[in-house]
Formats: structure tokens, sequence, C-alpha cells
């Protein structure tokens, strides 16, 4: 009897405690992995685990190790001893290195160097700021040097691009990825966008360069490709390769697996409806593995390598189910080790098992934070959109869902435009955040989705008032004719073009919506166009500029769709948030559709973010976006 009554209270206890729902403060808690690469010895893992601390508003990092077959992690101080430095070349004489180097006069004291007040800066070009930095007139440049050692004193290191006023790695995001070295440690191959100033702005022209530590020269390895040229790797057999877009001025083109066999480059996805995320090569250098979108989720895929052969080239997925696969760190004979992620759970290492196709969880970094918690549902629908295809929408259910009752129901639209909705998991557009706080998510991947294929994905540019705007409306429409679904509490939220999608739909909804929340949106074209820092972004997607009165196209982006000639007909509340250094969507956006919201008399409130871009990226900062998301949701839904 005693045995039976600790079995129910037991059971109780745990019922009890997994009620507990998903909060900010909870998803604030979780540690965030970043894998910093495999061990010397090939046995183990090594990653870095941040966890935010509130209080002192920034996070702290710890370092392990856990071993590629499964076991424990072991916590370690010092991680360099543990893995191998791709910046030092093969034959060990070198280290590659970037410092930032001034090259251009632009700030007031270069100019005049006695008016040491002066805070004037004097541009003569576009490219004056990007992302969220003003152009200072420094520029990451690559160098090589001598290894250090005890008691030798090394000459400086040499900068391979001299005074050219190029960045490489390339500004905001370019990492290490961006240079390597050649197998016979006898070349530096690079990354580089060498345009300057309005040049430089708008194209998306970046080539592979190769500088010769010999003859101290620089060859332009691909300058017949006018796009993209990015990540280069060097087989285990010594052919080059790299991911590519053709077209000039397109960011969101279809990526391939470029290889420079024999004198020749061999397209190894040319022929595949797909884009490619990152690649590495077999060991034996045979086959390509890749990361791309699919269906609403990222997936791991492997293509051969025949060479000049009559061999035909052939795609496989590998991998395939609701979860995200991301960033291949290694693969060695049967075993595959990637990050994954889902909507109800944070990045995570796995292996996969090429022969036996399953998966094993390697670190568990926050399975005991979610085993605390009654996670939310997510299921697959496909809509039928108003020009008769099939699309992919995410339906999100809260926690406990009874689907007697009736929810709010929220439709998010995704920015990017052009970026794929699939199983990942966000610090701040978090599914399983929303629906653990009583909302259905509705989650279409409408036009400009990658993972359909290219034309799907294409559809959205110079469009972007139309098709999608049709799509989000079928989404909506579809899941609201459920009984679950609170018809009379609709709302639409989103950022970037998300954002822009939720000014857009405030002034066509016909009164669907009762609430709508926009972050960092594009709410005039024309101001866009005339303060966002990448203007090849503007060019392509709007189709030209707004004073090209003959192009039809690309009048119609400055008017049918843009949202400023729809406000007359706003009556809805509106949040509008917006971060004070974001160079992309620049902060008049904000200010003009808040002005606008109060002029109108419309119950609307501006939460801005003086010291954040394009994200949210200081905890206290987060955790406000978050307080004030849901405030307001529950205030106007």
């Amino acid at each position: 009897m005693k045995k039976l009554l600790f079995i129910i209270v037991t059971t109780m206890s745990i019922t009890t405690q997994a009620q507990n729902v998903l909060t900010p403060e909870t998803l604030w808690k979780l540690g965030r992995i970043t894998v910093l690469g495999i061990s010397k010895d090939k046995k183990n893992i090594v990653y870095k685990v941040a966890t935010p601390v509130m209080e002192e508003n920034k996070s702290t990092s710890k370092y392990y190790t856990i071993p590629i077959l499964g076991g424990n992690a072991t916590e370690v101080k010092e991680t360099s001893e543990l893995l191998l430095d791709k910046n030092i070349s093969p034959d060990g004489q070198y280290v590659l290195s970037t410092q930032e180097v001034k090259v251009n006069k632009v700030l007031g004291k270069d100019f005049y160097p006695e008016l040491t007040k002066s805070d004037v800066q004097i541009y003569t070009a576009l490219d004056y700021r990007h992302w969220d930095t003003w152009n200072d007139g420094t520029v990451n440049h690559v160098f090589y040097g001598g290894i250090p050692a005890p008691n030798v004193r090394l000459a400086a290191p040499i900068d391979i691009m001299k005074e050219e006023p190029y960045d490489a790695p390339q500004k905001p995001f370019g990492g290490d990825e961006d240079y390597i070295w050649s197998p016979n440690s006898k070349s530096i191959i690079y990354v580089c966008k060498k345009k300057f100033g309005t040049e430089y702005a708008i194209s998306t022209n970046t080539d592979l360069y190769e500088y010769n530590l010999e003859t101290k020269t620089t060859k332009n390895l691909t300058e017949n490709n006018l796009g993209y040229d990015m990540n280069p790797v060097f087989s285990p057999t010594g052919n080059l390769s790299w991911l590519q877009m053709k077209r000039d001025g397109y960011e969101a083109d279809k990526n391939d697996i470029i290889v420079r066999f024999k004198g020749m480059d061999i397209n190894l996805t040319a022929s595949w409806d797909g884009s490619v995320n990152s690649f590495q090569w077999s060991k034996d250098g045979k086959k390509v593995y890749f990361i791309a979108p699919v269906d609403g989720t990222t997936q791991l895929f492997e293509v051969n390598f025949p060479g000049l052969t009559k061999i035909a080239i052939s795609v496989k997925q590998l991998t395939s189910g609701d979860f995200d696969m991301h960033d291949i760190i290694d693969i060695s004979g049967d075993i595959a080790i990637l990050n994954r992620t889902d909507m109800n759970h944070a990045l995570e290492v796995y292996s996969y098992s090429l022969k036996k196709k399953t998966c094993l969880q390697l670190t568990k970094v926050n399975n005991e934070a979610y085993s605390k918690l009654a996670l939310p549902k997510y299921e697959r629908r496909y809509v039928t959109t108003t020009d008769g295809k099939k699309m992919l929408v995410w339906v999100i259910l809260p926690p406990n869902f009874d689907k007697t009752k009736k929810y709010p129901t929220l439709l998010y639209c995704q920015g990017g435009p052009q970026s794929p909705l699939t199983q990942s998991y966000s610090f701040r557009w978090n599914f399983s955040l929303m629906a653990s706080q009583g909302y259905v998510v509705v989650a279409p991947n409408r036009r400009g989705m990658y993972g359909h294929g290219q034309e799907w994905n294409e559809q959205i540019s110079k469009d972007w008032g139309g098709q999608v705007m049709d799509d989000y409306l079928s989404a909506i429409d579809d899941v609201a004719k459920e009984s679950y679904v609170d018809k009379t509490r609709l709302g639409a939220v989103g950022a970037s073009y998300g954002g822009y999608s939720v000014f857009y739909l405030a002034g066509i909804h016909n009164n669907r919506f009762k609430s709508f929340i926009a972050h960092d949106g594009v709410f005039n074209t024309q101001s866009m166009f005339g303060t966002t820092e990448e203007v090849f972004f503007n060019n392509w997607d709007f189709g030209g500029a707004y004073w090209e009165k003959e192009n039809k196209i690309a009048q119609k982006s400055y008017t049918t769709f843009n949202p400023i000639n729809f406000v007359d007909k706003w009556n809805t509340p509106i949040l509008i948030i917006q971060g004070g250094k974001d160079f992309r969507v620049p902060i008049g956006q904000g200010q003009e559709a808040f002005q606008a919201a109060q002029l109108r008399g419309i119950k609307s409130k501006f939460l801005y973010f003086p010291e954040e871009n394009h994200w949210v990226l200081k905890p206290q900062n987060a955790m406000v976006w978050q307080t004030e998301f849901y405030k307001w949701l529950k205030e106007t839904l």
C-alpha cells in the first residue's frame, strides 16, 4: 500500500512539474552551444556553452569536450591545445591573422589634425555605413607571419592586401572561413569584394583571390563569375571548391557547389533544384556532404564527385524528419557530427550514422530544463494558394492543447524576404514560447522560402505586395476554419520583411486581424531605398530606383506595394519596434509608421532600442522585448 501511495504521489508530482510552460525567463536561461571543432586526436567534440546572466546584461561561457561516440561531457579551461589551427600553414611555417588597417581619410581629425574636438565624418561615396557601424576609413586585411616561439623575435606580419581599400574577411559577418592556405603552403586563398564606395554598395560580386607568397602577386580566380563566390575549401585531393551565386546584385540567388578540377569548374548542384547552405568533403574526396533547406526543414545531403568521367552527378538526401540539421562539424567513416534543432529545442550536437540512418544526441545542455516543461505540438498543414499551388504551413499548438477550446491565433510573417522557415529555434521569434503563452501560431512557407524549388523562392522578388500577401491570407483563413481558432482574436507579427508584411497587411486585411506587431519593418519603400546601406538589395527586389518613372516594375514597388499608400485604411492597434543601429532597415521606417499610426488616432506603441541593430542581442533588452511583446498581445488580442 505504501509503495502504491508512493507511485501515485510521485506520478502526481511529475505531472504537476510537467505542466510548467516555457516563459521568457526560462528561454533566457538556456545554454547556447557553439562547436569549436574536433579534437586533434579525432576522439572528442570541443564546444562552448554561453549562458545569459540577466543581472549583468551579458553571457558567461564554459568550455567542454564530449566523445564523438557519446558519453559524458568534461569541462575544460583551455581549448587551444585541443584543436588544430586551420590558420597555420600545412608546412607549419606561418600563421594567418587579420587586422584592421586605416586606408582612407574619413574623420575630421584625418583632414584637420589641429581641430582635435571635431567629430565630423566626411564621405564622397556610399558604403559610408554598413549593418550597424559607420565607416571610419579602416578595413579588414589578411596577414601572414612566422609562428611565435619563446625568446624568438619575428619579423612583422605581412599584409597580403597592402594599401587596398577592401575588406577580407568580409564585413560585417565574415570570419576565418574567408581565407585558407593552399595544400602546399605556397599561397593563400581569400574572399574579397574588390569594390569601393558606391560601387561596393550596389554589388554582390565577391571573388576568390590567390596570393602567392613567393612572387607577392595576387590573382583573381573567379573573375568570370559576377555574383557571390564564398567559402573556399580544398578537397582532400587538392581541388579548390567553393559556394557560388551567379547573378550580381542578387543576394538570394541559387547557391551552388563549384569544384575546380584540371582547369575546369564543375557545378555539382547545377541540376538540383535547391540552394546550398554549407558543405564538407568526405575524407576520400569522392563525395561532398552539404546542408540545404527542403520542405520546411534543413537536412543533410550528399553529392558524388565524378571528376571528368562520364559518371552522372547525383544528389541524395540523407536525413529527413521534422528537425533542422545545421553546420556539418565533421564526417569521418560512418559518422557525421552535426548541430540540430527543432521548434521546441535549442541547438544541441548530434551524431548521424550514414549506414544505420539514425541520430544520437551527444550534448544535453538543456535536457533538464525541457524535462520540466509541457511543450507545444507542431503540425504540417498544406494549404491551396490562390494560384493553385500547395503551400506548407506550420501550425504550432499550445501545450496541453484542447481542441474543444478556442485560442487566440497569430499569423507569423517571416523576414528575408528570401529565407527558409524551418525547424529552427530563435531566442526572440520563438514559436515554442508563443504557443506556450496560449497562442496558436500559423507560420506559412509563403513565396520567397528556400526548400520548395528556385521558382517558388524567386517569385517574391519585385512582387513584395503581390502573391505573397495572398499566401499569408490563404494560410490564416484556412487555419481559422478550425473550431479551436478564435476568429475574433487574430494577430499578425513579424520582423524585417515580416515587419513590412505587417505594415502592408494593416492596410488590406479587411478587419481579419485585431492586433499587429512589426519589428524593424520596411514601411516606406521610397525612403527605404534612399537610406538603406546595401543598395543592391533594393535595386534587385524593388526592380530599380524610385526616380525611374518609365520603369513600371520599380514604380509598382513604390506605389502599389508601398505600405504608406494604405495607411488611410489602418484601423487596428499596432506595436512598432525599432533598433537605433539598424542600418539595413533604418530608424526612419519605424518612426514614419508610428507617426502615421498616432496621427491617425490608432492605438500604438513605439518600442525603441537605441543600441540594438536589426536584432536584439543584449539580455536585458531581450527581456524587455519579450515582456512588451506579450503585454501588447494581452492588451489588444
